[in-house]
C-alpha cells in the first residue's frame, strides 16, 4: 500500500474507533486519499459521509452536526483556498465551544514556496482559533509509523473535547500517488478500541462568595448548565441557552421597564448572554453585584461591562419565596400585555411569527434560529417550551452558514427539524441547499421571513430618521430574489404562508426538506417595537 493511502486509511480508521460517526467531505485531488478512505468507511457502515461542493457550507454542516450531537465531526478539504473557506466555521466553533475537526490535505512541505499549484502555507492558518494544530505526514514504512498517526488523532480528539472544547486542525501533506493500491491497513488495537483512550476533564471551583439569600436574578446565555433549573431563582434565559424552559417569558421586556421592587441585589451570569441591551445595562449597573458561574468545561466567563466580582461554583441557594414569586407575577402581567400588543394592528411581523411558530412546533422538534432578528424575536415573543431543542450560532453570531448549520443539526436530531431565518441569512448560504442525490437529507422545514432586506438595522441607531437618506442602500440592502424560484432551483418543496393562522398546517411534520416563506414589512419595525415596549411598561 502506498504511503498516502496508508496514512489516510489509518487516520479514518482511528477516527471511527474513537467514536466519530459523521464526516463531511469536499471534492479535491490532493485530498483523494482521505476521500477514498471515507468512502470505504461509509460503504461499510462505519460512519455516515456527507459530500458538499462548497467548503464554507461543508464547515458549517459539520459544525451543525457537532453542535447537536456533542460529538467531534471532521470536515475534509483539499489544499489551497479550500482551507481558507473553513475559517468562518472554525471561528464559530472556537467561540461556541463546538468540537469541529478540520482535516486539510496539503502538498508535501518541500513544494511550499516553489510556485506549485494550489499551494499555500497551511500550518497555523487558523491562528489561535483552534485548540490544537498538528501536521502529520506519510511515512515510507507505514507499519512503523501508524502508531504515531493514531496517537495524533487521539490528541486531536482530546483537544476538541478538552477544557474548553473547540476546533482542531489536523494538516495532512500527501505525496503522489494519491489513489489507492493493494495493501493492508496497519492494525489498531484489538476489538476496535481507540489507540489512546482519553478521559474528559471538568473544571472544579470554589462556591461564589455571595449571599445565597439575597434577591438574586439569573441571566443565562448559550452554554448554561442544566443545574440552573434547580435553583428556585427567577431566570432570564436566551432561547439557545439550554435552560430556556425555566426562563421568564417576558424577561427582556421586564428589564426594559424594571420596577424598583424587582431590582436584584445580585445577578449571576451563566453561559454567554449576547442578545439584549437591557440585560447588558443591568450587568453594568453599579448598584447590582455581578457574579459569573464557572463553566465546567473551562470556557471563559462573560463580562462585557467589566463588572464581575467573582467566578466560581453555585452556592446552596436560600431564595426568599416572595422574591421569586414577585418576578413570576410580573412575568404573567407582562406576558398578557405582550400578547395583547402582538394581537394589535401594526405589531411587528417577526415577533408575531416567532410566537406562532414556536407554539405550533411538534413535541420533540429541533429549532435552529438565525442571528439578527429571528433569535431576538423568539426570545422576545415566544413562550418557552421544554419539549423543543433550540440551537443558534451564538459564538460570533454571524449570519453565514446558518442553512448548513441547520441541515447538520437536523441530520443529528431524531425528530423533525425546523429553522427560522431572515431572508439575508438564507441568501448568505443558499449553497447549503445544494445536496447531491446520494447524500443523506434531513427532515427539515426552513421558515424564512422575507422582508426584502436587513430588518435588524431599522431597530438600531442606523435606523433613526436622521439617517434615512443613506439607510436603505447601505443598511437595508434590498434584494428582489424570488424565493419560490430559489426553492425550485435547489429541489425544495415550497409553501408561501400569507396568514399566520395557516402556519400550523404548513409546519406539519413531513419527510424531506422544504421552504416556507412569510412576507414581512421592515419599514414599521421601529415603531412597532416601540409600541410593544410601551404596552408592557404601562402594564407594569
Amino acid at each position: 500500500m502506498n504511503p498516502s493511502t496508508a496514512h489516510a486509511q489509518v487516520i479514518v480508521d482511528e477516527l471511527v474507533r474513537s467514536g466519530v460517526s459523521d464526516a463531511v467531505l469536499c471534492p479535491g485531488s490532493r485530498s483523494a486519499p482521505l476521500a477514498f478512505a471515507l468512502h470505504v468507511a461509509d460503504a461499510a457502515g462505519r460512519l455516515r459521509l456527507h459530500v458538499r461542493i462548497d467548503e464554507r457550507t461543508a464547515g458549517f454542516l459539520a459544525l451543525g452536526l457537532a453542535l447537536r450531537s456533542g460529538r467531534p465531526v471532521p470536515v475534509v478539504t483539499t489544499s489551497g483556498t479550500a482551507v481558507a473557506n473553513l475559517h468562518p466555521s472554525v471561528l464559530e466553533a472556537s467561540h461556541a465551544g463546538v468540537p469541529l475537526l478540520v482535516l486539510t490535505a496539503d502538498r508535501p512541505p518541500q513544494l511550499v514556496g516553489t510556485g506549485a499549484n494550489q499551494t499555500v502555507v497551511q500550518p497555523g492558518i487558523f491562528g489561535d482559533a483552534v485548540r490544537l494544530a498538528l501536521t502529520t505526514a506519510p511515512a515510507s514504512d507505514p507499519e512503523r509509523e501508524h502508531g504515531l498517526w493514531r496517537a495524533a488523532v487521539a490528541r486531536a480528539l482530546a483537544a476538541a473535547l478538552g477544557t474548553p472544547p473547540g476546533p482542531v486542525h489536523l494538516n495532512l501533506p500527501f505525496a503522489e500517488p494519491l489513489v489507492p493500491d493493494a495493501g493492508t491497513v496497519p492494525a489498531g488495537r484489538p476489538g476496535g478500541a481507540p489507540w489512546t483512550a482519553v478521559s474528559r476533564r471538568r473544571v472544579h471551583t470554589d462556591p461564589l462568595p455571595l449571599d445565597p439569600a439575597a434577591p438574586t436574578l439569573v441571566v443565562a446565555g448559550a452554554g448554561a448548565p442544566p443545574e440552573v433549573r434547580g435553583w428556585g431563582l427567577p431566570v432570564i434565559a436566551e432561547p439557545a441557552s439550554g435552560v430556556w424552559d425555566v426562563g421568564l417569558r417576558s424577561g427582556p421586556w421586564l428589564l426594559g421597564a424594571l420596577p424598583d421592587a424587582l431590582r436584584p441585589a445580585q445577578v449571576v451570569v451563566v453561559g454567554r448572554p449576547t442578545l439584549h441591551r437591557p440585560v447588558q445595562r443591568l450587568l453594568a449597573d453599579p448598584r447590582v453585584a455581578v457574579y459569573a458561574l464557572a463553566d465546567p468545561q473551562g470556557r471563559s466567563w462573560t463580562d462585557v461591562a467589566g463588572a464581575v466580582r467573582a467566578v466560581g461554583a453555585a452556592p446552596s441557594w436560600r431564595p426568599a419565596p416572595e422574591w421569586t414569586a414577585s418576578w413570576l407575577d410580573a412575568d404573567r402581567t407582562a406576558g398578557k400585555a405582550l400578547d395583547a400588543a402582538l394581537d394589535a394592528a401594526g405589531a411587528p411581523g417577526g415577533l408575531r411569527l416567532a410566537r406562532a411558530l414556536v407554539d405550533a412546533l411538534p413535541g420533540g422538534a429541533l429549532l435552529v434560529v438565525g442571528s439578527s432578528n429571528p433569535i431576538r424575536d423568539v426570545s422576545l415573543a415566544a413562550a418557552p417550551r421544554a419539549d423543543v431543542t433550540v440551537l443558534a450560532n451564538r459564538g460570533v453570531a454571524g449570519i453565514d452558514g446558518t442553512v448548513s448549520t441547520a441541515v447538520g443539526a437536523a441530520l443529528a436530531h431524531p425528530r423533525p427539524g425546523y429553522a427560522l431565518l431572515g431572508d439575508l441569512t438564507l441568501l448568505h448560504d443558499t449553497t447549503g441547499f445544494v445536496i447531491g442525490p446520494d447524500e443523506p437529507r434531513p427532515d427539515l422545514t426552513v421558515v424564512v421571513l422575507n422582508d426584502g432586506g436587513g430588518g435588524i438595522f431599522g431597530l438600531l441607531e442606523q435606523g433613526a430618521p436622521e439617517h434615512a437618506e443613506a439607510f436603505e442602500r447601505v443598511f437595508g440592502t434590498p434584494h428582489t430574489v424570488d424565493m419560490a424560484a430559489l426553492a425550485t432551483a435547489t429541489g425544495l418543496a415550497y409553501t408561501r404562508v400569507d396568514d399566520l393562522s395557516a402556519l400550523a398546517a404548513a409546519l406539519e411534520p413531513r419527510p424531506g426538506m422544504r421552504l416556507v416563506e412569510i412576507r414581512g414589512d421592515r419599514t414599521t419595525l421601529r415603531t412597532g417595537h416601540a409600541a410593544v415596549r410601551a404596552a408592557v411598561a404601562a402594564a407594569l
